[in-house]
């Protein structure tokens, strides 16, 4: 069963949606901010179920407050192959460090031209936060493509310690 959930962050509202695993987990499946380009939205039969998102919103609020470089969450499956090698790759960069789309497909083993597709790949990870492709920046330093807005992804960095 799909469930969704709203919270208060400092981004904006956010959109959760999981799915109930055994056991009375819930999987988290999205996390979407605001005007998200990509986001989810809620579709008819999904359930309201601000309780599925206890631990959810416990550890965005730590991590938000400074007090969690990290998330130990069950994370809903999704994505191509190829997609999840990338996010998976997301997943390995550290708290408060910034690595290039370039980097991610080396890690990836995509050669220099797969950069495009990396960038794509990262374009539509479905957990905005949790999976951090805040971290993912161009290979001059600059920021680029975050679907919630450049401004979203500097305030995460800035959050983070990762702006010089």
């Amino acid at each position: 069963m799909t469930v969704y959930a709203y919270t208060d962050g400092p981004l904006g509202e956010m959109l959760l949606v999981g799915e109930l695993a055994e056991g009375g987990r819930t999987a988290l499946r999205s996390l979407s901010l605001p005007g998200q380009k990509g986001g989810a939205t809620v579709e008819e039969g999904w359930v309201r179920d601000p309780a599925a998102f206890e631990e959810a919103v416990r550890q965005l609020g730590e991590y938000f407050a400074g007090e969690r470089d990290s998330f130990d969450l069950l994370l809903a499956g999704g994505g191509t192959d190829f997609q999840r090698r990338v996010w998976a790759a997301l997943e390995e960069i550290p708290y408060g460090t910034t690595v290039s789309y370039g980097d991610v497909a080396r890690r990836v083993g995509a050669s220099g031209a797969a950069v495009r597709a990396v960038g794509t790949a990262i374009g539509r990870n479905p957990l905005l936060v949790v999976r951090p492709c805040h971290r993912v920046i161009g290979a001059d330093g600059s920021l680029r493509g975050y679907a919630a807005g450049l401004e979203r992804k500097e305030a995460l960095l800035g959050l983070e310690g990762a702006l010089a």
